[in-house]
C-alpha cells in the first residue's frame, strides 16, 4: 500500500520548523508531500532548501482546508492520504498500526490514531482526542474529550474500534473512498468538513476507526485559536449544514429546529461569559446558514440517508445538566 502523508500549509514556516522534522524521521514507508495555500512567507522556499525529500504542492489560493486538501491530492496516485496539520508531532511507528488496518479491512474508509495533547502530553487534545462522534442534533464530542472537558490518557482507549468520524488533524482516507464521495465539501471551508466526509463515506458502505496503538500530539489552535469567534461562527454553521446535507427526511428540520433553540442558548451563555463577539458569531452562523440553504437542499438530494449516527441523544444534556464529564460514563 502506497501511502502519501500531505501537510496543508499556509504562511506555517515556525510551525514547519518544529514539527516537520518528526514526520521525515518516522514516516519512512511514506511519500511525504506539504501542500501550500499560497503562502506569502517564506515557508516553500525553508521545506524546499531544508528538506529536499519533501514533495511541494503548489495551490493557486488560499481555498481554507477543504478546497486546499481537494486541490493538492487530485493528482495524488498512492493508496492512502494522511491529511496531517503542520502543528502535530508524530512518533516512531505511528504509521503502522492504522496502515495495517486499512490492510486488513478493505471496507476501512477513514481512521485516525490516537490525539493528545503537545503542551500536556499525559491528556488528550481536543480536536479528535479517542475518536468522533455526535448526538442527534449534530453536536460533535469525542473519547476522551467532551466539550472543554479533556481526559488523561491511562491507556482507557488504547484499542481499536468504529467510530462515526476521524479528526482532520490527522485524518488517515483511502484513496479510492474519498474521491468515491466527491473529497471534502468546499462550502464549509474549514471545520467539521471531516465529519462531513466520514458521513458520506459511511452512507456509501465504508467504515471509520480508531485505533489507539498508533499516537500523535497535537498543539491545537496553531492555525485558528480554540477562542477565536471566527471558528464559532464555522462550528455552528457547518454542523448545521452537516444536518441539513446528511439526514434524511423531515426529522432533518426538526433536530435543526431545535438545535437551533440549543445555539441560542449557547449564545446567551456568551453573553453571560463576557463574551459578546461568540455572541455575534453564533448569529452571523444562523444567517450563514439560512442563506446556504437552497444551496445544500440540492446536496441533500443526493446525501442524505438514513444512516445511523447518534448514540445518544443530546451530549448538551449529558454534560451541563447530567454533569457526565467522562465519555465512559454517558
Amino acid at each position: 500500500m502506497k501511502i502519501a502523508v500531505v501537510i496543508l500549509n499556509w504562511n506555517g514556516k515556525s510551525l514547519l520548523e518544529q514539527f516537520l522534522p518528526s514526520v521525515v524521521q518516522h514516516s519512512d514507508d511514506a511519500h511525504i508531500y506539504m501542500a501550500d495555500n499560497a503562502s506569502t512567507d517564506d515557508s516553500v522556499a525553508f521545506v524546499t532548501e531544508t528538506y529536499p525529500q519533501v514533495r511541494i504542492l503548489q495551490n493557486k489560493e488560499n481555498g481554507g482546508y477543504a478546497k486546499g486538501y481537494n486541490d493538492a491530492l487530485k493528482d495524488l496516485t498512492e493508496d492512502l492520504f494522511v491529511l496531517l496539520n503542520s502543528d502535530v508531532e508524530v512518533t516512531q511507528g505511528w504509521l503502522s498500526p492504522i496502515v495495517s488496518e486499512f490492510e486488513k479491512d478493505p471496507s476501512l474508509a477513514a481512521a485516525q490514531p490516537k490525539i493528545l495533547d503537545y503542551k500536556n502530553k499525559s491528556y488528550f487534545e481536543y480536536a479528535g482526542a479517542g475518536g468522533g462522534f455526535i448526538d442527534r442534533l449534530g453536536y460533535p464530542y469525542c473519547r476522551g474529550r467532551i466539550f472543554d472537558t479533556l481526559e488523561q490518557d491511562e491507556g482507557q482507549y488504547d484499542d481499536v474500534i468504529p467510530i462515526f468520524w476521524a479528526t482532520g488533524a490527522c485524518l488517515f482516507v483511502s484513496r479510492e473512498a474519498f474521491w468515491n464521495v466527491g473529497g471534502l465539501d468546499e462550502d464549509l471551508f474549514a471545520h467539521q468538513e471531516e465529519i462531513d466526509l466520514c458521513w458520506r463515506m459511511q452512507s456509501r458502505g465504508g467504515i471509520v476507526k480508531y485505533v489507539g496503538t498508533s499516537t500523535v500530539y497535537h498543539v491545537g489552535g496553531a492555525t485558528l485559536a480554540a477562542a477565536h469567534p471566527k471558528k464559532t461562527f464555522y462550528n455552528f454553521r457547518n454542523s448545521l449544514l452537516i444536518l441539513l446535507k446528511n439526514v434524511k427526511g423531515f426529522a432533518a428540520w426538526r433536530r435543526i429546529f431545535i438545535r437551533m433553540l440549543w445555539d441560542g442558548l449557547a449564545g446567551m451563555m456568551f453573553l453571560l461569559q463576557g463574551k459578546p463577539k461568540h455572541f455575534i458569531a453564533v448569529i452571523k452562523a444562523h444567517f450563514s446558514f439560512y442563506a446556504l440553504i437552497p444551496k445544500f437542499v440540492g446536496k441533500r438530494k443526493k446525501w442524505a440517508s438514513g444512516l445511523s449516527y447518534a448514540t445518544i441523544k443530546s451530549i448538551v444534556w449529558k454534560y451541563f445538566i447530567a454533569k457526565k464529564r467522562n465519555f465512559n460514563n454517558l
